[in-house]
């Protein structure tokens, strides 16, 4: 087990700053931070959509996920560590096969909609985008390991997927996005 936290309140931070786990300080809204805070994010809302009902087997998958995240917020608050093992985006890349496997093929896009676990699968898909985002951006200054990327990117793939299983399993149908006619208005009264 890692270091014990016995105190939550510090008062380290009220200047602006933050301690990484190499013990160098940063201010808060430095791009680290932000790649810190966007996982940190993404792995609350896995744990909102597994308060969901969930097909046999996903919540699971999700757990592990989530020990998954922990690790790479820990990689990037350690700058130099590689905590987060490749053979993690070759397991994302097989549960993806497995899951789109049971699934009709996709021939247009969908709305991020549907019930709630829908819903919370897209919106933990966005959130994913998001941290690859900041890590990509973090990457352009200091180092960001290859494999935090690319594990980032297929879990958005994932996340993508398994809102489409949900919804299957819902026998809920998948709203499919339509363009709209821009002389159509969407108000009847204009």
């Amino acid at each position: 087990m890692g270091n014990r936290i016995s105190r939550v309140v510090t008062r380290t931070g009220d200047d602006g700053t933050t301690g990484l786990g190499t013990g160098r300080r940063v201010p808060k809204d430095h791009p680290r931070m932000q790649a810190i805070g966007d996982v940190d994010e993404l792995n609350s809302v896995i744990g909102v959509l597994r308060a969901q009902s969930l097909p046999a087997g996903v919540d699971e998958v999700l757990a592990r996920i989530q020990h998954e995240l922990f690790d790479l917020g820990g990689e990037l608050s350690l700058e130099d560590r590689a905590l987060l093992a490749r053979d993690r985006v070759t397991d994302l890349e097989l549960q993806i096969e497995d899951w789109n496997a049971r699934l009709p093929p996709l021939e247009d896009f969908v709305l991020p909609a549907g019930n709630m676990a829908v819903a919370s699968a897209h919106l933990a898909r966005a959130i994913c985008r998001r941290a690859e985002r900041s890590l990509v951006h973090l990457s352009h200054e200091e180092v960001v390991f290859e494999t935090s990327l690319r594990y980032l990117n297929r879990l958005s793939d994932l996340l993508f997927v398994l809102a489409r299983l949900i919804a299957r399993a819902a026998e809920q149908d998948e709203e499919i996005w339509r363009q709209l006619d821009p002389w159509d208005s969407l108000d009847a009264d204009d």
